[in-house]
């Protein structure tokens, strides 16, 4: 969350967008939102990857340029990545997503991450095994957790801990929901 804190208003909207675009569109337009979801992932590790180059090359953390193209430039290569492997897409997704919940809610201690990768790998094989339902629910799940993160970022009065996880479940929920209902039939 601090990522975006440090982001321009308008970054916010562009990124809310493609939340919902992600969130309500992300089966029909999976190539794109493989394309979107892993751009943002490669735009958000740069960015958490930013401070440790700008130590070890300090003209990059002189030049403002740098500062704006690296995590562009992260996202474009991750997204194109995504665009091109689909089940790798979805199984990295889960992956990422199962191991972003880790970190956060049960820390980085070797065990924990150890478990959480299990996990992980048992859902990203889930995941490529149920591919139109894993697709759908992934992007939902992506979507509902860029949205909240940029809510809670904007509205700093609704308390994290009480609200993350029923606003990221609800919005998954709807998501899901409309992805189900409007591609019955589509393969």
């Amino acid at each position: 969350m601090e990522a975006l804190r440090g982001l321009e208003i308008y970054e916010l909207i562009i990124f809310a967008v493609i939340g919902l675009l992600v969130l309500f569109c992300g089966y029909r337009i999976k190539k794109i939102a493989f394309f979107l979801v892993w751009f943002l992932l490669g735009y958000n590790l740069m960015m958490l990857f930013l401070p440790t180059l700008n130590q070890w090359v300090p003209q990059i953390a002189d030049n403002n340029l740098w500062q704006i193209l690296l995590p562009i430039g992260g996202g474009l290569l991750l997204g194109l990545l995504g665009f091109s492997i689909e089940k790798l897409c979805v199984g990295g997704i889960c992956f990422a997503l199962v191991m972003m919940v880790t970190v956060r809610y049960f820390g980085t201690e070797v065990q924990t991450l150890a478990i959480g990768g299990v996990v992980g790998v048992i859902a990203a094989a889930f995941a490529v095994m149920m591919m139109k339902p894993a697709i759908i629910v992934s992007t939902s799940l992506a979507g509902a957790y860029l949205l909240t993160m940029i809510l809670l970022t904007l509205v700093p009065s609704i308390e994290f801990s009480v609200f993350y996880w029923p606003i990221i479940i609800g919005v998954t929920a709807v998501g899901s929901l409309v992805q189900f209902s409007t591609t019955k039939g589509t393969t």
